[in-house]
């Protein structure tokens, strides 16, 4: 039986956005599993399996519900021993907690700032009204205020993930010669943009650029299947 995979998407319920929910998308193809996906509106979190979770991604394995992409990840590497492994140890788990933390604090940030107003414009008419009062209280502004000017913000966030850059000169994933589940973390903030937003800020031919690259083909391009942004 197949993995159900629940995960965000806007008014295209072929277009599946949230960065978390990528990560789980890359985690069940780099673990070879067969999955079938339940796309989510925001508005409708709550009715997932009689309201078990407010938060997606969201997995049903058999009769086992995980939520949370880290979470879900462990999962699958204690569930799938004989499959290809998510961390590479316990070690790699805990580096990818840092690089979890760092993402969230250095990237999606500056992606919200470049992107929230796209991503309104992204979602149906009922999530939009429940997207903008939640965002502009948590940001303390306008959708249109934050996104404003984002041109002035790329060099100073190419600045502030330069390490990445720097790291992925080296070597061809984040977690070495293959992808791991850190690489899954950082594709899922960029593939967020990228499907949400047309406004894109990575240099084409920087190191980071061909990385997302990859990790765009892998598994059978499965990150290319959902069209960018036009």
């Amino acid at each position: 039986m197949a993995i159900l995979l629940y995960e965000l998407v806007g008014r295209d319920a072929q277009r599946p956005f949230s960065p978390h929910c990528w990560k789980v998308r890359m985690a069940l193809s780099h673990k070879g599993l067969d999955f079938e996906t339940v796309p989510v509106p925001f508005t409708e979190i709550p009715t997932i399996e009689g309201g078990v979770t407010k938060i997606v991604p969201l997995i049903r394995d058999g009769d086992r519900l995980v939520a949370d992409s880290f979470a879900i990840a462990q999962y699958l590497d204690e569930a799938y021993p004989d499959r290809p492994t998510l961390f590479g140890g316990p070690g790699g788990v805990a580096l990818s907690r840092f690089v979890e933390s760092w993402s969230q604090r250095t990237i999606h940030p500056v992606v919200t700032s470049f992107a929230v107003r796209d991503i309104h414009d992204f979602l149906a008419p009922v999530d939009q009204a429940y997207f903008r009062e939640d965002r502009e209280r948590k940001l303390g502004a306008r959708l249109e205020e934050v996104q404003e000017g984002r041109e002035g913000r790329v060099d100073g966030f190419l600045k502030a993930i330069a390490p990445l850059r720097a790291l992925l000169e080296r070597q061809p994933f984040v977690g070495g010669e293959g992808p791991l589940f850190a690489d899954y973390i950082v594709f899922g903030a960029f593939q967020w943009l990228r499907v949400a937003s047309s406004f894109q800020p990575l240099p084409e031919g920087d190191a980071l650029s061909q990385w997302f690259e990859r990790c765009l083909d892998l598994y059978g391009q499965a990150g290319r299947k959902v069209p960018a942004a036009a």
